[in-house]
């Protein structure tokens, strides 16, 4: 093996939204004994799932006959639709909502400018858990555009009347393309006022495409359906390095490694730090001792825990 040097992407790893998110969990876990049940992966990270679901959390893709009526249920950071939370009302469910407050703001700019009347093209990918809450909240008027070809054949029924909102974990640089063309192709279109794509996810792809010019292969721990560690990986490829996405140093290859002598390591927004811990250490046990941080920016923002587990807590003390 030739690596003779680290860096390690600062900003990487735990958003603010995510640590909220798993506290979320274990504070209720903590408060109210388990079972607790989960509507999807909490975050998107096997690891982390997998030690909430060992405290007693139980995951599950929809509300139905198995969380009993009753059941204290969290919603997961990536949001939900209208329709899950009258569900979950409607089956008297005791609920806990976790969703990014990021997440909460398109939430809020998809039914302002639905009441306004407006066709919201949402940039995103189908299939996402934050997309399928978004498109929820006002299904009737709203459009998913996943690439520049996506709006190039867009149809609205006004085109004077359009606005767009995007999910918070995309790409920054293919995001901003597609708001450019859709620019072009509807002038009057109208946006948010402050950007969709979330500041972790902003930093984090920041540091990396930094980081990426000095690296020869760059490894982002994150789990594959983590849309925001899926990017990180696009975004090293696209500034010049290799760059696999992985869950763990366990699922390092050797030949990833041959004739690399630079490599640097990022971790994705629900990814927890111990998991780069550990990848630090496989690289140490194999002889490299140069290993440093690669700093970009400073992050210093908090959520509050959801407003039931602040009143349990205050109860508590």
């Amino acid at each position: 093996m030739g690596v003779e040097k680290l860096l390690l992407a600062a900003p990487r790893g735990y958003c603010a939204g995510v640590d909220r998110a798993v506290q979320t969990v274990e504070r209720a876990l903590e408060l109210h004994g388990a079972p607790v049940y989960v509507r999807k992966e909490i975050v998107h990270n096997k690891h982390v799932v997998e030690k909430l679901r060992e405290r007693g959390a139980i995951f599950v893709d929809e509300l139905d006959d198995s969380v009993p009526e009753g059941a204290l249920t969290v919603f997961s950071a990536h949001g939900v639709s209208p329709a899950v939370h009258a569900d979950a009302e409607r089956r008297g469910l005791k609920t806990i909502d976790a969703t990014c407050p990021l997440v909460t703001k398109v939430h809020r700019e998809a039914v302002k400018f639905a009441g306004d009347g407006y066709t919201i093209v949402l940039i995103g990918h189908s299939g996402h858990e934050e997309v399928e809450g978004t498109m929820g909240e006002a299904p009737d008027h709203m459009v998913l555009v996943e690439t520049e070809a996506d709006v190039d054949r867009l149809e609205v029924a006004d085109p004077e009347k359009v606005a767009y909102i995007s999910q918070t974990t995309l790409s920054v640089d293919e995001t901003r393309a597609i708001i450019a063309r859709l620019r072009e192709r509807f002038p009057a279109i109208t946006g948010p006022r402050t950007d969709d794509i979330c500041y972790a996810t902003t930093n984090r792809q920041a540091a990396v495409k930094a980081m990426a010019e000095q690296c020869d292969l760059v490894l982002v721990i994150g789990s594959q359906n983590s849309s925001n560690s899926q990017r990180l990986v696009e975004v090293a490829r696209e500034y010049g390095a290799d760059s696999y996405l992985i869950d763990n140093a366990g699922q390092v290859r050797e030949e990833w490694l041959a004739a690399k002598r630079v490599v640097g390591i990022s971790s994705g927004a629900s990814a927890p730090e111990e998991l780069v811990e550990a990848l630090v250490a496989y690289f140490r046990e194999r002889g490299v001792d140069d290993v440093s941080e690669f700093e970009v920016v400073r992050e210093d923002v908090r959520f509050m825990l959801p407003k039931p587990i602040r009143v349990a807590l205050s109860a508590s003390a």
